[in-house]
């Protein structure tokens, strides 16, 4: 019994340090798992208080959005209220029509309702200046109209060509022919510039429209043009447009069936163009004055042409080297022809220039006495920089100069403001130059 205790002591102590021992290790595994259940709960939390942080936010801006929304309609409400209608009413019933719909907001109207009118009305608010025009005008409009709104190749000129109206190769500038201010102002704030149609602000727009009127003469170099003085400003042809006045004239007479009895049993040509136009492959167009006349062409019948006329062969050109232009022969020098003739010619550059008694500077100098004259010494126009220097150098217009000069501008002298493509045919810039040195000084 007594060894049995003895022996039972030291295992029972055995047991118990391994039980301690277990229970230890029981208790460290069970603080770990409750640690790191601990940390996903509290990542749970941080989580959802993140995302419910985002959700305020979120509700908070729609919120906003549709406070803004619905002020917006309460708006229109209102004014819908003001002229005793509103959206609930149904559309009025149309014979015909789907009954559907409702009329526009004034506000809708608006912003459709773009168009300007002789008297002003349709401006926006805004000013412009000649100074900026002209910057905005260069920037924006000059690579098909010219820095001096004098045109370039095919595109538009808007300046110059008063009293052409009347002439078989009239002129019709912005100054010469259009009878409203509001038509520059309303074709330039829709359509221009090309290829960037609507990007022109209000002040810009004035701007441009100041900068035409002063290249075609109309206003001084400080006027400001705003919605305040627009409907003061009077065009120079405002008097040149009747009332279409067809419809009750003229349209009757085209209604109904054509008339198929007592036909001419013959129709003769009685006339030819009056010009002819040249379409060079170097582009631009130049048109020349039709010298031929109806004889040898055939009249025509119900048959058809009397005779087909045989077109005659194209001359060949004597391969003779053509006379200088600075020396002009003794028979063709100053005759009264070739003066007509450049008159004609000058015609090209007279939305810029001017000559005779009365001439003044305009977005070019005035021409007279230019040949033999200093370059760049018109009194009180504002040369470029190019010819400034060289008006330093003394270089002077001698006929050479000037038929290199009007052959091609940019080519001659680099940097000139000067867009103007040049005189492409040899007979043209001698029948100019003699022109030119007929207006004297």
């Amino acid at each position: 019994m007594s060894k049995f205790l003895n022996l039972s002591i030291p295992v029972f102590g055995g047991i118990a340090l391994l039980i301690g021992l277990a229970f230890g290790m029981s208790s460290r595994n069970h603080n770990a798992e409750k640690i790191e259940t601990l940390e996903t709960r509290l990542a749970q939390i941080s989580e959802h208080a993140s995302n419910a942080e985002k959700a305020t936010k979120v509700q908070s801006d729609r919120a906003v959005e549709l406070e803004t929304k619905l002020a917006e309609i309460e708006e229109v409400y209102a004014e819908l209220a003001k002229n005793g209608s509103d959206l609930t009413q149904a559309a009025p019933a149309v014979p015909g029509t789907l009954g559907i719909g409702r009329p526009a907001h004034a506000k809708e109207i608006a912003a459709w309702d773009v168009d300007v009118l002789p008297d002003g009305r349709g401006l926006p608010e805004g000013s412009g200046d000649v100074f900026v025009g002209e910057e905005v005008f260069a920037e924006k409009c000059a690579a098909c109209h010219g820095d001096f709104a004098e045109g370039v190749d095919n595109w538009p000129v808007l300046a110059g060509g008063f009293d052409t109206l009347a002439d078989k190769d009239p002129v019709k500038t912005v100054g010469s022919y259009w009878p409203h201010l509001s038509t520059a102002w309303d074709y330039i704030n829709r359509s221009m510039p090309f290829g960037a149609a609507g990007t022109l602000t209000p002040d810009e727009t004035y701007a441009i429209v100041a900068y035409i009127l002063y290249s075609n003469d109309l206003v001084d170099d400080e006027f400001v043009l705003s919605k305040d003085n627009f409907s003061e400003f009077e065009m120079y042809n405002k008097d040149g447009f009747v009332i279409d006045d067809r419809p009750a004239t003229e349209y009757a007479n085209w209604q109904g069936e054509p008339c198929m009895s007592d036909c001419k049993d013959e129709v003769n040509i009685t006339m030819r163009s009056v010009f002819l136009v040249d379409t060079p492959p170097e582009g631009g167009s130049d048109s020349v004055p039709n010298m031929a006349t109806i004889d040898g062409l055939p009249s025509f019948t119900k048959e058809g042409p009397s005779f087909i006329p045989v077109a005659e062969e194209k001359p060949v050109e004597e391969n003779v080297e053509k006379a200088s232009l600075a020396t002009p022969s003794a028979e063709v020098a100053g005759t009264a022809d070739l003066i007509k003739a450049g008159k004609k010619v000058f015609k090209k550059c007279s939305a810029c220039h001017q000559v005779g008694d009365k001439a003044k500077n305009r977005s070019g100098p005035v021409l007279n006495g230019i040949v033999g004259r200093t370059f760049g010494t018109v009194d009180g126009f504002k040369y470029s920089k190019v010819f400034k220097a060289a008006a330093e150098e003394g270089r002077v217009w001698d006929e050479a100069n000037l038929a290199e000069f009007l052959k091609k501008p940019k080519a001659y002298m680099k940097q000139t403001k000067m867009s103007f493509s040049g005189l492409k045919k040899d007979e043209d810039l001698m029948a100019i130059i003699e022109y030119l040195k007929s207006t004297g000084q």
